[in-house]
C-alpha cells in the first residue's frame, strides 16, 4: 500500500468502504429485524442489476475493451485484484448510490412512502439526478483513468458500446463520457421499478378499510 498514490489510496478506500461496510452494517440490520424485507431486496437485485448489466463486462473486457488490469497500474490490481473487482464494485453501487437513492426520495417525500407504492415523476427525477450527478463526480475524480483513452467493453447497460462515445463534459482536462454515463440514466428507471416492485410485494403495506395508507 506504501506504493499508492494519494488519489489511488483514496480511490481504493473509497471502493472497500463503500462496499464492504454496508453490506456489514445492512446484515446486522436484517438480522436484529431491523432492516425491512422488501429494502434488503431492492439492494440484493440492485447488485444483480449492477453486476450482470455493467460491472462484470467492465471488469473483464468481454466485447471490444480492456480488463480493468490492463486500465489501472500494477500496484492498483494488487489493491483491488480483477476477480474481485466487480463484486467489490457492484456492492458499492447497490449500496453506495441505489439505496443512497431510496433514502433521498423518501427524505424529499417527507419520510412518507407513497413514491414507493406507485410511479411518481418527482422521485423518478431525484433518483436520475442523484444517479448521474453522482457518477460524474466518480468518473472526474474517484476514477479518471477510465477517461483516459481505454476502452470500456459493451455492456447491457451501455448499448453504444466504446463505438460511440462522445465526451459530454470536459474541464481542466477532466472528462466526463457517453458510455459511463449511460449506465445510470437506464439504471434510473430500472431501479425505480425494482423499487415498486419489492415494496408492493414485501413490505406488507396494505389500504385500510378506507383506502388509505399509513404514510
Amino acid at each position: 500500500m506504501s506504493e499508492l498514490s494519494g488519489q489511488q489510496i483514496l480511490t481504493v478506500a473509497i471502493v472497500y468502504a463503500t462496499s464492504i461496510l454496508p453490506l456489514l452494517v445492512l446484515v446486522i440490520l436484517f438480522m436484529v429485524g431491523k432492516l425491512p424485507r422488501w429494502v434488503a431486496a431492492v439492494y440484493l437485485f440492485s447488485f444483480l442489476v449492477c453486476a450482470v448489466g455493467l460491472e462484470i463486462w467492465f471488469t473483464f473486457g468481454l466485447w471490444g475493451g480492456a480488463p480493468v488490469s490492463e486500465r489501472r497500474p500494477p500496484v492498483m490490481n494488487l489493491a483491488i485484484p480483477q476477480y474481485a473487482n466487480w463484486a467489490l464494485n457492484s456492492l458499492a453501487d447497490a449500496a453506495a448510490i441505489c439505496l443512497v437513492g431510496l433514502l433521498l426520495v423518501w427524505l424529499v417525500y417527507s419520510r412518507r412512502t407513497a413514491p414507493f407504492r406507485k410511479w411518481r415523476w418527482g422521485a423518478f427525477v431525484v433518483l436520475l439526478v442523484w444517479f448521474v450527478l453522482q457518477n460524474i463526480w466518480v468518473e472526474m475524480f474517484i476514477c479518471p483513468q477510465v477517461a483516459l483513452g481505454y476502452k470500456l467493453s459493451w455492456a447491457p447497460l451501455t448499448p453504444a458500446g466504446p463505438w460511440w462515445n462522445p465526451t459530454l463534459l470536459s474541464v481542466y482536462g477532466l472528462t466526463v463520457h457517453l458510455q459511463t454515463q449511460m449506465p445510470w440514466v437506464l439504471m434510473a428507471p430500472i431501479f425505480y421499478f425494482i423499487v415498486l416492485a419489492c415494496y408492493r410485494r414485501l413490505s406488507g403495506d396494505v389500504p385500510d378499510a378506507e383506502g388509505k395508507y399509513r404514510g
